[in-house]
């Protein structure tokens, strides 16, 4: 019943495909759904929780640091990469995923129980420098968090699917992923009839276990012909490097291949135009009477959540392989971007036309949940299979120089940009629409090297290595 379900919705899987892209989906749905249950309530903590008035700290102090964690972020994600880069060279690649999993379930467990002191023993049991610092380790665990294990996700898929397979099994992973995303939001709609929050940190704890014992399943009963993917590609992988060498062949190999440096721009100028539609959307409610408590704004944050993944799970089911097949990897790289382009002009636009804070709240809301919702359902995948045709270190070391390193200093970019206008979110709203259009067209321009040159490498049977 499952297979004919699967059928239905992806017709182009051969038969073995659906098992092995079916267990490589739900471990993507506990990696998804972990992350964005961690990734809203990161907000709600920061926002709401770590630096309450009740001990000093200024009204919407939060909301004010904020801008800073999103500066520092690159820095502890660079530290990050280092020790990642170096593990890829000792432990198999789903060896990987027992180590990192492993941490953060520790770690996840650990705050958890931070916040639960707090909520049955109320802030001063903590003292204000353990809260803030329990703050501080949850952003930044989230952030690396959700740098390494994704990008860990798709670089094992990667290295384990030929081009071909990849354009029929990808989009079944990104719909069950979708589908984590959104449970993963959903459960922060009950926070007010649970009436506390530890609950919800505890559960990424358990799906850490989970998302080990999937991958040790997979690995101990899919036949070793699976389990190769571009062969020109397999045939790269080199022998163990110095630490020196092996942490910086990954960053080597970014400015060197005009081509891994396009998918970093297509990977990560996006996320500077998110944040400045994140904050703007974030600090408006954050203003707001309706959010004003700690379990009003996690409902906030859920409704979000489970929007914008409804909304990207919908594309990704009835769309991505339709677009993919219809208009191609070179046009539908570009896609994402005109959209985007189009989504901040008209809130621009709208912005203009003097709506009240409530109406405008809700406006950005909508813009932000398309913006979000497009690049999981389009442009995710679609950069995941720009690394089909390149080397181990090009899937695994470059690739996590973008996606922890690059992805964070972007979030960071835009997070100053932030930072200055975020006594005045009106200005904000103008200049940061604009800077956003720049930085568009230089994607834009990205994209379609970047779709030619796949093109060129898949009918020449070459690899960037």
């Amino acid at each position: 019943m499952i297979t004919r379900g699967i059928h239905l919705f992806f017709p182009d899987l051969k038969k073995e495909e659906i098992r092995k892209f079916g267990l490589l989906a739900i471990t993507g749905f506990c990696v998804i759904g972990a992350y964005w249950l961690m990734r809203l309530l990161k907000n709600t903590i920061f926002y709401k929780v770590a630096f309450p008035v009740e001990l000093g700290w200024a009204d919407h102090q939060g909301a004010l640091f904020q801008p800073v964690a999103k500066f520092w972020s690159p820095f502890i994600v660079l530290g990050v990469v280092l020790i990642y880069s170096k593990l890829v060279d000792l432990f198999k690649k789903h060896q990987l995923f027992y180590i990192i999993c492993s941490f953060y379930g520790v770690l996840f467990a650990s705050i958890a129980g931070v916040v639960f002191i707090k909520e049955y023993y109320g802030s001063q049991a903590l003292g204000k420098e353990l809260l803030a610092l329990t703050g501080w380790v949850h952003y930044f665990s989230v952030e690396t968090f959700g740098s390494l294990l994704p990008a860990l996700f798709w670089s094992f898929t990667n290295s384990i699917s030929t081009t071909e397979s990849a354009k029929r099994g990808f989009p079944l992973i990104v719909a069950c992923m979708q589908i984590g995303a959104i449970g993963g939001s959903a459960l922060l709609l009950f926070t007010e009839s649970v009436g506390a929050m530890w609950p919800f940190l505890v559960l990424p704890a358990i799906f850490m276990p989970v998302i080990v014992g999937m991958i040790y399943y997979f690995m101990l009963t899919t036949p070793a012909d699976e389990l190769v993917g571009n062969k020109a590609a397999a045939a790269s992988e080199k022998k163990k490097e110095g630490f020196f060498e092996g942490f910086t062949s990954g960053l080597v190999l970014l400015v060197s291949r005009p081509y891994l440096f396009g998918v970093l721009i297509i990977s990560t100028f996006y996320e500077v135009c998110m944040q400045i539609v994140d904050y703007q959307m974030h600090a408006q409610a954050a203003r707001t009477s309706d959010y004003s408590s700690a379990v009003a704004f996690s409902k906030f944050e859920g409704i979000f959540g489970v929007s914008s993944n409804l909304l990207s799970f919908f594309i990704a089911l009835l769309g991505t392989s339709y677009i993919i097949k219809r208009f191609g990897v070179r046009i539908s790289l570009a896609i994402y971007p005109v959209i985007f382009a189009a989504t901040i002009g008209g809130l621009l636009l709208y912005f203009y036309s003097s709506p009240t804070a409530y109406q405008l709240l809700w406006a950005t809301f909508g813009a932000f949940m398309v913006v979000k919702a497009l690049s999981y359902a389009i442009n995710n995948p679609l950069k995941e299979m720009m690394y089909i045709p390149t080397s181990k270190d090009a899937k695994f070391k470059s690739k996590g120089w973008t996606d922890m390193f690059g992805g964070r200093f972007s979030k960071a970019a835009g997070g100053q940009i932030n930072n200055f206008f975020k006594h005045d979110l009106g200005e904000l709203m103008v200049y940061g629409t604009f800077f956003s259009f720049g930085l568009i067209g230089i994607w834009l321009g990205a994209a379609f090297y970047v779709g030619r040159k796949n093109q060129q490498l898949i009918q020449d049977g070459k690899i960037i290595e």
